[in-house]
């Protein structure tokens, strides 16, 4: 039996939280008998609302603890200090992390298990095929993903939403760039992927967080994994581009060396977030523990 952590980060969306937990405690039915022993952690990235309390019953999830932490880190290091957590004080098999606003559906969690089961060795990715959001949200999402190919060569289809095996949660856990992006991290780590296909899901309740602002600094954080390469490629661009250019030097044909400049300082900046002194020393901003089952 496969012992199975459903990792949840969340800032002050208490609501979807405990919707997604019904629908993945009814969604997992019967795989618990016998089969996974499934539990879940929740990383409550200093929320300023209060947990309401919560009179589900849950016949499927084993057990729901709640990690409080001291100061807001953010989305992506919340992620990665519980997967430090996890690593550290639990027995696992294999780690879900899951968004907590019901746009990771957890209608997919069945098939997600059932790859990860096929293939108990390989990372297993939920690859996005349709989204849910708005045409320009769609249109600035898919310029995000061929810069990221253009600059690193990487093809990231995948967000949070992937089945993490134990060798390489490890992995995870001694890589600096976890702690600032966890997809480019992965991608960094393991290039002998598996996946599913993944509908994007709708928000339960409110809007989406996930502005223009954050798309682009979500963005910028993965190019950052691989800035060495995206260096390279900037730098032969930049040649390249300015030998064509000769003698037609002007404002518009200017405009892509100002944008590509940017985007390496940019990216240069946002790499300094791959602090391991910082990593190793996350568990310290928890404040207490506490459980819902």
């Amino acid at each position: 039996m496969k012992k199975i952590k459903i990792l949840i980060p969340v800032y002050n969306d208490w609501q979807s939280v405990f919707k997604l937990l019904e629908n993945i405690d009814q969604g997992l039915e019967g795989w618990d008998d016998g089969v996974a022993h499934i539990s879940v952690i929740i990383v409550n990235d200093s929320s300023t609302e209060e947990k309401p309390i919560n009179n589900s019953t849950f016949n499927s999830l084993k057990s729901i603890q709640v990690i409080n932490m001291k100061e807001n880190k953010g989305h992506a290091r919340c992620i990665a200090a519980g997967l430090k957590h996890i690593s550290e004080n639990n027995n696992f098999d294999l780690v879900i992390p899951m968004d907590a606003d019901g746009e990771d559906r957890p209608e997919e969690l069945g098939i997600l298990l059932c790859k990860a089961y096929e293939l108990p060795d390989k990372v297993i990715t939920a690859n996005r095929i349709k989204r849910s959001e708005g045409l320009i949200f769609k249109f600035c999402y898919l310029v995000h993903k061929y810069l990221t190919f253009i600059f690193t060569g990487q093809s990231i289809k995948y967000g949070n939403y992937t089945c993490l095996p134990k060798s390489i949660v490890s992995e995870l856990v001694n890589e600096p760039a976890t702690w600032s992006s966890f997809s480019g991290s992965l991608a960094k780590i393991s290039k002998d992927r598996k996946s599913i296909p993944s509908i994007r899901g709708k928000r339960y309740f409110g809007p989406s967080k996930m502005s223009f602002v954050n798309l682009l600094k979500h963005s910028l954080s993965i190019i950052a994994v691989f800035k060495t390469t995206l260096l390279i490629r900037s730098i032969l661009f930049l040649i390249v581009y300015l030998f064509l250019m000769i003698g037609k030097i002007s404002i518009i044909t200017i405009i892509p060396v100002i944008a590509v400049i940017i985007m390496m300082l940019s990216v240069i900046t946002l790499s300094r977030r791959e602090n391991m002194s910082e990593y190793d020393s996350s568990l310290e901003n928890i404040e207490s523990t506490d459980k819902i089952k």
